[in-house]
């Protein structure tokens, strides 16, 4: 987009300079020939009227005293019928410009001078015309360049921040770029952001309520038919026999409900070396806890593999470090470690703050609750994006204030195109 916008410039500066460029030149040459002529055809015109005044009273023409007009490198002929041309100057060579005027007596005044100065003056006079056109391409590329440069870098945010978008990171950008339609954009984008992220928290509500309603439901309904297979009616015995494969299949069913559900919301799963990718995110934000004094501390164990969707996690973990930012104090540390069980990785952010207030702890994940004057909106939608991925955040310690991310361990079959070997059996 930036190449474009500085060739469109580029083209209209040059196009413009070569429109204006060539004319110019061409008039400013003939200009410089026209003076030259001008002059010379001056000069003439006063040699003639004193020569004229001369033979009107017939005087022997003189020359010398019409050679203070003539130019220094120039020559004066003057014919008449029947007489020798008489001749007065220097010679100026083969290449001439030529000024002749009548006088009396059918004579004729010649004043001729070299070409080739006045050709010099023209080529210098054309030469500046072109070094003006070549100054203003110039000046029109640094200003292509400033302009391409200020239009490309806001779409090109504009362009990453739809791509986090999609990625799952909702998170609103305040950045704005002082031009109206991206400044829309980005509104619009800020907009979209917080519906997605509202409809992924109440996805995730309701997935959750209705698998609860439904599996306690199921329960009660398998642990009534059971005590009635046990009763000495054989039909009774049948028909809740029946009954009761019935709802093990609804269950059955339901938990493949589930299933596919969490696997759609972890669509962009995959497995991610943590190391680097805290790494990325600790650099960003080491810059911004720098501005206000304060460190940023990474910890991360050797070889840690999660199955997250990168987007993601680059958001939980922003909301978190924000929170420590906004909210905490002292040096803020980002750690990940191996969970207590294998099948999980624990990622914590902790400050050396004073923690969290009693009474504030049970509803810090609270949609539209906080206690600093902030929206209430960060911690919400990072517990909703972590468990769209399969994961699960929660506040681990109250003072100080640790908040712990557990993510599942990839298995082989996460890795997609890999195929990985059958389990050995005896022969």
């Amino acid at each position: 987009m930036r190449r474009r916008i500085l060739l469109a410039i580029l083209l209209a500066v040059a196009v413009t300079g070569a429109a204006l460029g060539i004319p110019l030149g061409v008039v400013a040459w003939l200009l410089v020939d026209n003076l030259a002529r001008e002059t010379l055809a001056s000069d003439a015109q006063k040699i003639a009227a004193s020569l004229d005044s001369d033979l009107a009273e017939n005087k022997v023409l003189d020359l010398d005293q019409v050679l203070v007009a003539v130019p220094p490198d120039g020559r004066l002929t003057v014919r008449r019928p029947e007489e020798p041309p008489m001749i007065a100057g220097v010679d100026p060579g083969t290449d001439l410009i030529t000024e002749t005027v009548p006088i009396a007596r059918q004579g004729t005044v010649e004043l001729a001078i070299p070409a080739g100065p006045l050709r010099a003056r023209q080529t210098q006079v054309t030469v500046g015309v072109v070094l003006l056109v070549v100054l203003s391409v110039g000046t029109g590329t640094v200003v292509a360049t400033v302009t391409a440069r200020r239009l490309a870098k806001p779409l090109r945010h504009v362009a990453e921040r739809a791509a986090k978008l999609g990625g799952g990171d909702f998170r609103p950008d305040p950045s704005r770029y002082g031009v109206g339609e991206l400044d829309m954009v980005a509104e619009a984008l800020d907009a979209s952001g917080s519906a997605l992220a509202q409809l992924v928290q109440r996805e995730r509500q309701l997935v959750g309520d209705v698998s609860h309603q439904l599996r306690s439901r199921l329960t009660a309904l398998q642990l009534r038919l059971e005590s009635l297979t046990v009763v000495t009616d054989p039909e009774i015995a049948e028909d809740a026999r029946a009954a009761q494969e019935q709802a093990d299949r609804l269950a059955d069913a339901l938990d493949e409900l589930l299933a596919a559900a969490r696997a759609a919301s972890e669509v962009g799963a995959e497995p991610v070396e943590l190391a680097m990718l805290m790494a990325e995110i600790a650099q960003e934000w080491r810059q911004l806890l720098r501005s206000e004094g304060r460190n940023l501390r990474l910890r991360v164990a050797e070889g840690l593999m999660a199955r997250v969707t990168p987007a993601r996690l680059r958001e939980v973990i922003g909301v978190l470090l924000d929170n420590a930012k906004r909210h905490g104090a002292g040096t803020v540390t980002l750690a990940a470690r191996r969970g207590d069980a294998d099948a999980t990785v624990v990622v914590e952010v902790s400050d050396t703050g004073s923690g969290i207030p009693d009474e504030l702890a049970p509803h810090v994940f609270e949609r539209g609750f906080s206690g600093g004057g902030s929206t209430g909106v960060g911690l919400a939608l990072a517990r909703a994006l972590a468990e769209a991925d399969g994961g699960r955040l929660e506040l681990s310690s109250k003072r100080p204030a640790v908040f712990s991310l557990f993510l599942r361990v990839p298995r082989p079959g996460d890795v997609a195109h890999v195929r990985w070997p059958a389990e050995r059996v005896p022969r």
